[in-house]
């Protein structure tokens, strides 16, 4: 974790960039910086952690788990996002479980200075509520798609929405995604999950490239 003081920190996270310098200097006082593993655990599900984790390198998964052990992957979050809200303006235990997808760094911020920055600057009331508004409009999609959509269709839209485009214009999803963690996002087995992607790379819809990178050819793919 690179040597920055916590109101370094704070200055190049966007969720405080509406502070003003006296709040961010008030804040920089009392958050702390920590660091996850691979598969180290920073919120858990049905627990209470009672903090806000900024994400400030690195990249983790958003899991829900039922009580037979099924793991559904909801999200990933990366640089500049932030978990651990919802339950710190309820008071509720945690509705997912948050694990460092490879080594983390996060900013932490207990529930009372969140609570109180809230308080004292709407625009940043405002910033937290706008990401919860689209959380729930994601949620809400991701529903609809899981009860309208058939597998190659969730599969298409799990690949659309990971890459990113290149100078050039082409999509393409630079972090490796097993075929499990693809089964876990759409609700379907390894194994048709596999077969998706083979018709797929048939199709021409999408490339396998050298290291794991798969390129994105945006383009209609029928629903079966």
């Amino acid at each position: 974790m690179t040597m920055l003081s916590n109101l370094d920190l704070i200055r190049r996270v966007s969720l405080f960039s509406m502070l003003t310098p006296a709040q961010a200097e008030a804040l920089s006082a009392t958050v702390s910086k920590k660091r996850f593993k691979r598969g180290e655990v920073l919120v858990e599900q049905g627990a209470k952690s009672n903090a806000l984790y900024i994400v400030l390198a690195g990249r983790t998964r958003v899991l829900m788990t039922d009580n037979k052990g099924k793991e559904v992957i909801l999200a990933t979050l990366q640089t500049g996002d932030y978990v651990g809200e919802m339950s710190l303006i309820d008071d509720e235990p945690h509705s997912a479980t948050v694990v460092a997808d490879q080594q983390v760094d996060v900013l932490v911020l207990g529930r009372d200075s969140f609570l109180r920055c809230l308080g004292e600057n709407i625009e940043m009331a405002h910033s937290v509520m706008r990401v919860l508004v689209r959380r729930l409009r994601k949620a809400s999609e991701n529903i609809s798609t899981l009860a309208l959509v058939g597998v190659y269709g969730r599969v298409a839209r799990v690949l659309l929405d990971s890459a990113v485009a290149d100078a050039q214009g082409a999509l393409l999803i630079h972090n490796k995604v097993s075929r499990q963690d693809i089964a876990k996002m759409v609700g379907a087995s390894r194994e048709m999950v596999s077969r998706v992607m083979k018709d797929f790379e048939e199709q021409g819809f999408i490339q396998l490239l050298d290291g794991g990178a798969i390129r994105v050819h945006e383009r209609r793919v029928l629903p079966r």
